[in-house]
């Protein structure tokens, strides 16, 4: 059983910077963020497949603005968001699974285990 601890979150004004923090038990798969603002439904924001070439998969809505980055060694996964926007505000979660192949990268089903999740609040 897997375990993620997220830590990072606050408030912001637009046009800052946060950057989150997730650290989990050892795991080998895929490693992803998502986040679910009020009245919206929960969506996969950023994923990072395993292996040394750590490819990067991003929802439209954050690309150019969103970085996901992992160390396997020490067990941690980032999102560096930069450029933030009200919109971003929302609970976002760390989450790890197995998607397989990229088609499915950015898919919420792909993805079984969750952290308790992080505020983030832009203003």
């Amino acid at each position: 059983h897997v375990q993620l601890v997220e830590s990072g979150g606050g408030s912001v004004q637009a046009g800052g910077s946060l950057r989150l923090t997730c650290t989990y038990t050892h795991n080998k798969n895929s490693m992803a963020w998502l986040r679910q603002a009020p009245g919206k439904e929960r969506e996969v924001v950023a994923a990072v497949f395993p292996g040394s070439a750590g490819v990067t998969y991003y929802a439209d809505s954050v690309k150019g603005r969103f970085t996901i980055s992992r160390d396997t060694k020490s067990n941690v996964v980032w999102l560096q968001m930069n450029q933030l926007k009200t919109e971003d505000t929302a609970i976002y979660t760390c989450a790890t699974g197995a998607p397989g192949n990229s088609h499915y990268a950015l898919d919420l089903r792909s993805y079984t285990y969750f952290g308790q999740g992080t505020q983030v609040t832009v203003s």
